[in-house]
């Protein structure tokens, strides 16, 4: 399991996923699944990833090696919008799923990939997708700016109670941290490193590359303070008696 989350604000756009794979409790280990695309001067695309590490890192090695390829619907260079990269990815997605798809179901493994793709293209618009095993993909909009795959119940909260379109970047990148901790607390199939990607709007460029360790001092402070902030703000809450019968003199 895994977790990545991509937020597509007014500002730009801010990427995050964990490293952690785990083939049962005994094999654990660490794998990127962010990848920046940005050899081309005129866009900027970065693609999360999780699912079956090996149907994953098939797609982005297809993807990396058709790149530099002059084909708009094969390379993510040449690719006229992001969404007819989006469809790249998918299509991509599909020729892996046609090619082992069989062989997995034999050895009782289900075909299991999802992707976030977002970027921004030359006079264009930035734009964010979740793209599914089946090769179809689903946009980022207005009312739900961010897109999450992997292990997304646990830090789902704390995105749907803070960000909106207008949120800053800096105040998104702590929010995203927030949603991690979230996740790492209750799920030991997601732990760090992380890396981080942040994309100001009209840059085409990844502004900030941050891989966050385990002992990386901010993110330690931030679950440090955002773990006692609840506890506080818990404790001072009102307490139910007052308007629930009974409940006086419970401790």
């Amino acid at each position: 399991m895994t977790y990545c989350l991509g937020l597509r604000l007014n500002a730009g756009m801010v990427f995050v996923s964990d490293s952690r794979t785990n083939a049962g409790v005994d094999f654990i280990s660490a794998y990127r699944k962010c990848f920046v695309f940005d050899q081309a001067e005129d866009r900027i695309i970065v693609i999360l990833t999780a699912g079956n590490l090996a149907i994953t890192q098939s797609v982005i090695s297809l993807l990396e090696d058709r790149a530099e390829g002059g084909d708009p619907k094969r390379s993510l260079y040449a690719a006229p919008s992001m969404f007819e990269i989006a469809r790249i990815v998918g299509n991509t997605l599909r020729e892996v799923h046609a090619e082992d798809a069989e062989s997995l179901r034999q050895h009782n493994t289900e075909f299991n990939a999802t992707m976030i793709v977002g970027g921004q293209i030359r006079g264009r618009r930035m734009r964010m997708f979740n793209v599914y095993a089946a090769g179809n993909f689903i946009e980022a909009g207005e009312d739900t700016p961010y897109l999450q795959i992997g292990e997304t119940k646990y830090g789902k909260p704390i995105i749907e109670r803070v960000v909106t379109m207008d949120t800053p970047l800096v105040e998104a990148a702590k929010c995203a941290l927030v949603s991690f901790d979230s996740t790492i607390k209750s799920n030991l199939s997601v732990a760090p490193p992380l890396d981080m990607v942040i994309v100001p709007t009209d840059s085409l460029k990844a502004q900030v590359r941050w891989r966050i360790t385990e002992d990386d001092p901010y993110f330690l402070d931030i679950r440090r303070r955002w773990g006692e902030g609840l506890r506080s703000l818990f404790v001072n809450l009102p307490d139910p008696a007052a308007v629930v019968g009974g409940l006086d003199g419970l401790s």
